[in-house]
């Protein structure tokens, strides 16, 4: 269930209604808001919730209790009421305008990552994705520059005014990543990593959470529930498409999943076309038709040269491209009542 507190309340009074609920048998998490605080409680014996409530409601500085019955409590759409907008220091991802973040899919040296966020900048980017640790299916493959890239991405960042994310992997990394990055991505190979959920729970740095490529919107939700559960709220969902039986595609981008989201959770929704579709020839078009059915914001890999590419040419479009292209989805977002 989800207790909200009045406006005003106490920390002494979120407190008691935390020590009540613990009395009752539920695990409590306090999330403190700007205007309100909520407490979240899992748990507890079925027959006696609808008790519960009425004993909750009964105090001055309790505005609601909510009985959520899906299994991610803090994730769910009811627990807040409203759709939430992470703010990045005046960047609202989930607000009235669709964020785009752009760059290269892997840190490769100094000269192509400023190159590229200077150009993106100017384009209309806010936000500069870029890989300094990346996953890799092969052992083999180039696994990124690691700091330095963080570095790089971080100084780069600051000289073009845009905010940085980029990949944390391990559990051990999430502190390092945090102190360059202003969004900490889990990439699809951890969707379901435990351990890093829970660690990057713990840290207030906000995350985008990518879609495991076999995942159920259920599992994605809960694995975000995870993160929430920790105690960090701010979580960007992020649909990087599928793993389906069409070779044509690397992935096959499941935009019904944006709207879908909207119904489920009030946490906001970003779109990769580029993992999504692995494609270049396909990113526009997959980008424009996700902020037509309501992403809240765009990850788009761009490179100088994409044919020279370390890793992920295919579906990386060029600078010039990504020029053309903001324009064109700066007219799909006003069609839909938002803008760029």
């Amino acid at each position: 269930m989800i207790v909200v507190m009045k406006g005003g309340t106490t920390p002494e009074q979120v407190q008691e209604i935390a020590g009540r609920l613990e009395e009752m048998g539920y695990q409590v998490n306090p999330i403190f808001g700007v205007e309100r605080t909520v407490v979240g409680a899992v748990g507890g014996s079925e027959h006696m919730k609808i008790d519960a409530i009425d004993q909750l409601r009964s105090y001055d500085y309790v505005e609601d209790v909510i009985l959520i019955t899906k299994p991610y409590k803090f994730v769910a759409k009811e627990s807040r009421g409203a759709k939430s907008a992470i703010d990045i220091d005046g960047i609202k991802i989930g607000g009235d305008q669709v964020v785009m973040m752009a760059g290269p899919c892997t840190v490769e040296s100094e000269e192509q990552l400023f190159s590229t966020a200077e150009r993106v900048a100017k384009a209309g980017a806010t936000i500069l994705r870029g890989g300094a640790y990346k996953p890799s299916t092969s052992p083999y493959s180039f696994q990124g520059m690691g700091l330095e890239g963080l570095k790089l991405l971080k100084e780069a960042g600051k000289r073009y005014n845009l905010k940085v994310v980029t990949e944390v992997m391990h559990v051990r990394k999430v502190e390092e990543v945090a102190e360059y990055a202003d969004i900490l991505q889990i990439g699809t190979r951890n969707m379901q990593n435990y351990d890093l959920l829970r660690e990057v729970g713990q840290s207030r740095v906000p995350a985008m959470l990518k879609r495991g490529m076999t995942a159920k919107l259920e599992e994605w939700l809960l694995a975000a529930e995870y993160i929430a559960s920790g105690g960090n709220d701010r979580i960007i969902l992020c649909e990087r498409g599928i793993r389906t039986f069409e070779p044509y595609t690397r992935n096959t981008l499941d935009l019904s999943a944006v709207p879908a989201l909207h119904s489920l959770t009030h946490l906001p929704v970003v779109v990769d076309p580029s993992q999504g579709t692995g494609r270049r020839d396909l990113v526009a078009a997959m980008s424009k038709a996700a902020v037509a059915v309501g992403a809240d914001g765009l990850i788009i890999e761009v490179h100088p040269n994409p044919d020279h590419a370390i890793k992920d040419g295919a579906q990386s479009i060029t600078i010039e491209a990504f020029e053309k292209l903001m324009p064109e989805l700066q007219a799909i977002a006003s069609a839909v009542g938002r803008s760029f």
